[in-house]
């Protein structure tokens, strides 16, 4: 069977991981068990297991950088108000002495706040937002590409452990919109996602990074009640529905049979831990 992307074909090098929350952390020890280099760029190096520059991605970097073979943008959209995407990504251009052969930014599925309802969207449908902080995932995106030419993965709502708000919904009997569409990705698969699109020699330019089931947010938290031994939590009042189907052909097509391909074997797993 051949190989379009070229998957494993190439070597990340040196990477850098800018703002590397949890998210970053899992990558890099990834990244460093098959032999790559990898330092983090964050406000506080805290207690990141790897190098890291401690820099303010509001203002301008201080200093130049070292050259990076690879580079992956996982920043929050806003701080206090205001978009870090521009001063960060002209400010991290600046700095940087030559192009990465390879950069990826993590944007999200909220740039389809806007074009709610059950017609599954693909990688061809135009983003649409209704909020600021959809916004600035929007003009993130594009920065990226402009700027570095830049892979785009967004992933749905990200779940695993110590990621586990609608578990601790369901325990609460806090209400939910059962009506509300949904579309989520664990953990553990956004991240073999990030290092296959760094490892393939021709990795999609853009990519969602959803599970093989879109599914109404009241039979998560059913099965999640279910599971756990508790009734269902009550339903909003009102209830909006609302909500996205995003289509998840291409991920699977790239990256091939998911560790956790719908949200009962994340969430069975999870609960099983606890």
């Amino acid at each position: 069977m051949t190989d379009p992307w070229g998957l494993g074909t190439r070597t990340p090098g040196a990477t850098l991981l800018v703002g590397c929350g949890k998210l970053g952390v899992r990558l890099g020890e990834r990244l460093i068990a098959q032999g790559s280099e990898v330092t983090a760029m964050r406000r506080q190096a805290g207690a990141v297991p790897f190098a890291t520059i401690e820099a303010d991605l509001r203002h301008p970097l201080e200093q130049s950088l070292p050259a990076f073979d690879s580079v992956v943008i996982t920043l929050p959209p806003s701080t206090e108000g205001e978009s870090i995407y521009p001063p960060a990504l002209r400010g991290l251009a600046r700095a940087l002495p030559a192009l990465p052969d390879r950069v990826v930014f993590v944007s999200s599925t909220r740039v389809f706040e806007g074009r709610p309802g059950g017609t599954p969207l693909t990688e061809r449908d135009a983003p649409k937002v209704s909020t600021e902080r959809g916004g600035d995932l929007v003009e993130g995106e594009l920065l990226a590409t402009e700027l570095f030419g830049a892979r785009i993965v967004r992933p749905a709502g990200i779940y695993g452990p110590g990621r586990d708000y609608l578990i601790r919904r369901v325990l609460e009997q806090a209400p939910v919109d059962h009506t509300r569409r949904t579309n989520r990705i664990h953990e553990t698969d956004l991240v073999r996602l990030l290092e296959a699109v760094l490892r393939a020699d021709s990795a999609p330019p853009l990519i969602h990074a959803v599970d093989r089931e879109p599914v109404l947010l009241g039979e998560v938290a059913a099965h999640i009640a279910a599971r756990l031994g508790v009734a269902p939590p009550p339903h909003a009042d009102p209830e909006e529905g609302g909500g996205t189907v995003l289509d998840g052909h291409l991920l699977q097509e790239f990256l091939g049979a998911l560790d956790y391909p719908t949200f009962r074997e994340g969430y069975d797993e999870m609960i099983a831990a606890r």
